[in-house]
């Protein structure tokens, strides 16, 4: 059976990435901060799917967890899900700078680490994927967070560009970039999301639906919702003044 390995993988997208592969087939590694509820998780998995599903708790914002985390990278992994990301509890000069530094190092970091991993095993078998969940908050105005994604966004196409030669197309990276989704993540963040429209809502499933038929098919941006769609196309046609202007606040206000 192929291996996926998913960061951040106890809820939200994470969780949706896991039942979804281990519906396909996949055996999986599950890295997590939360020994306990990474190992429900494994058990969930393993009852119902009846997949093999490992462990491995690690904190990507530390130097341990991170090369850990690249040790398994390394190991016969066909599918690589760059998840782990958190939001942090206000605006730029409210949050303190550690916790800023603590973001780069997942949402950066850890992704270039464990790509770099995981990419040399990929090329020599001839066949592999890397997916680095990213966000539709690449293409706006968003602090830390948004220019952190924006990162991930620029990073998974220069990488992918860089191998299509050795790859030949069999090994790809991809930039997901999902819009407000039904997760644990405003929550952790004390983010009021009550203004926000229904139709503004993905569903965690359906994103991970739309990421893997993109995966498939190839593509180096995937962007799930017609609605996510439309606002990107508009982000890259309107100034980015006004963009600034429009994103600041949509849908971040604390509590």
């Amino acid at each position: 059976m192929p291996t996926a390995f998913i960061t951040g993988a106890t809820a939200g997208i994470g969780a949706a990435f896991a039942r979804r592969l281990a519906s396909d087939g996949f055996d999986l590694v599950l890295l997590a901060r939360d020994t306990e509820r990474l190992e429900r998780a494994a058990d969930g998995l393993r009852d119902r799917y009846g997949v093999r599903a490992e462990t491995l708790t690690a904190d990507l914002s530390t130097e341990a967890g991170l090369a850990a985390a690249e040790e398994r990278a390394r190991k016969d992994v066909d599918l690589l899900v760059n998840n782990a990301g958190f939001g942090n509890k206000g605006v730029f000069l409210d949050v303190p700078v550690s916790d800023e530094i603590t973001m780069l190092k997942v949402h950066c970091e850890a992704v270039l680490r464990l790509t770099h991993a995981a990419l040399p095993g990929m090329l020599e078998r001839g066949r592999g994927g890397i997916v680095n969940v990213s966000s539709v908050a690449a293409f706006a105005t968003r602090g830390t967070y948004g220019a952190s994604k924006a990162w991930v966004v620029n990073f998974s196409q220069g990488v992918n560009a860089d191998i299509r030669g050795r790859s030949r197309g069999r090994v790809r990276v991809m930039a997901l970039c999902p819009g407000f989704t039904h997760t644990e993540f405003h929550q952790r963040a004390n983010m009021d999301m009550s203004g926000l429209p229904g139709f503004m809502w993905l569903k965690d499933d359906d994103v991970v639906d739309a990421a893997l038929r993109d995966l498939r098919r190839g593509a180096q941006l995937s962007v799930p919702g017609a609605q996510y769609k439309a606002i990107v196309g508009l982000s890259r046609l309107v100034p980015r003044g006004l963009v600034a202007r429009l994103s600041s606040d949509t849908g971040r206000h604390y509590d």
